[in-house]
C-alpha cells in the first residue's frame, strides 16, 4: 500500500512537470504569435496609412505639376501701323524723288495694321544731256507676341535678319557692303551694291530698321541713263536713312509714341542677331525687290 501510494506520488508529480514543461514551451510561441500578430495589424493600420500619405502626397504634386500655368510672352510695344504712303515728309520726297514727290503708290495689304508699302518714282529728263531716274520704296511689317512663335520683338529681330541677308544676296549685285548705324530703331543696317542694266548702272541702297516688334525697310536706288552721270553713293546712302528714320518715327507716333523719333521706342537694347539667324516671316515679304523695280521702269 505504501508503495502504491509512492507511485501516485512521483505520477502526479511527472504530469505536473509536464504540464509545466508545455506550457513553458507554448508561451513563446505565442508570444511570436502575438508579435507577428502585432506587426501585421501595425503594417495594416499605421504603416498602411503612411503608405496611403505617400501615394495622396504623389497624387497631389504631380496634379500640381500638370496644372502649372502655360508661359506667357512679353506684350508687343506697338499694335498698329502708319499710313504707308504719309511716313516720310514733303521736303524729304522733294530730296529723295525730286520729279515724284506726288507718285505715292501704296502697296495691297490684307491687314494694314500688321504690314504696309508705299512707293515713289522719279524721272528728271534733261534731253539729249540723258536723265536722272529715282526709286523709293519704304515697307513695313508689324509682329505681334504670340504665345506659341513668341515675343513680337523677338519674332521682328529675325525677320530683320532675314530682311539683310536677302539685301546681300540680291541677284546680280556687285561689291556688297553692309554697314550698321545708330540713331534709328534699335538696330539699323544698311546695304548698298550696284546693278548693272541695260540702262545702265543702278546703285541701291536698302536700309533695314527693327524698332522694338516693327520692322522698317527702306529700298532707294538711282542712275544717270542715256550719258548722264550716276548719282554719288554716299549721298543716295544718306537720303536712304533720312528716310528710314522719319518712317521709324511715324510708327512710334502712330502709336502714341511722339517722344522716341528715330531713337530707340523703349531704350530696349537688343543685341544684333548673327548672319546665320533664321527667320519666318508670317507671309510673303512686303517690300518689293529694288532690282526688279528698277527694271521694269
Amino acid at each position: 500500500m505504501q508503495r502504491r501510494a509512492q507511485r501516485d506520488q512521483r505520477d502526479q508529480r511527472a504530469k505536473r512537470l509536464h504540464r509545466v514543461l508545455v506550457c513553458a514551451a507554448a508561451v513563446p510561441v505565442m508570444l511570436v504569435a502575438a508579435g507577428c500578430s502585432a506587426d501585421s495589424g501595425s503594417g495594416d493600420g499605421s504603416g498602411g496609412g503612411d503608405a496611403g500619405k505617400d501615394r495622396k502626397a504623389e497624387g497631389s504634386a504631380s496634379a500640381s505639376a500638370s496644372a502649372s500655368p502655360s508661359p506667357t510672352v512679353r506684350a508687343a510695344a506697338y499694335r498698329t501701323l502708319p499710313e504707308p504712303c504719309g511716313v516720310l515728309t514733303k521736303k524729304t520726297l522733294a530730296d529723295l524723288v525730286p520729279e515724284g514727290t506726288k507718285s505715292g503708290k501704296e502697296g495691297t495689304s490684307s491687314d494694314t495694321q500688321t504690314r504696309g508699302s508705299c512707293s515713289w518714282d522719279s524721272l528728271d529728263d534733261n534731253g539729249v544731256k540723258g536723265s536722272q531716274f529715282r526709286w523709293l520704296n519704304v515697307s513695313m511689317l508689324r509682329f505681334d507676341s504670340d504665345a506659341t512663335r513668341g515675343a513680337g520683338d523677338a519674332l521682328a529681330r529675325d525677320y530683320y535678319t532675314k530682311q539683310l541677308q536677302d539685301a546681300q544676296s540680291a541677284d546680280g549685285a556687285k561689291g556688297v557692303k553692309t554697314d550698321p548705324f545708330t540713331g534709328a530703331g534699335d538696330e539699323a543696317s544698311v546695304v548698298t551694291y550696284e546693278l548693272k542694266k541695260k540702262e545702265g548702272t543702278f546703285k541701291q541702297q536698302t536700309v533695314v530698321v527693327r524698332a522694338e516688334n516693327v520692322v522698317v525697310t527702306v529700298d532707294y536706288n538711282g542712275a544717270g541713263l542715256a550719258g548722264d552721270k550716276s548719282p554719288d553713293a554716299a549721298d543716295l546712302v544718306k537720303d536712304a536713312k533720312k528716310a528710314a528714320k522719319e518712317a521709324v518715327a511715324a510708327v512710334a507716333e502712330a502709336n502714341g509714341d511722339t517722344a522716341s523719333g528715330s531713337a530707340a521706342p523703349s531704350g530696349s537694347s537688343s543685341k544684333s542677331p548673327s548672319s546665320g539667324s533664321s527667320a519666318e516671316s508670317p507671309s510673303a515679304s512686303a517690300s518689293k525687290p529694288a532690282s526688279e523695280s528698277a527694271a521694269e521702269s
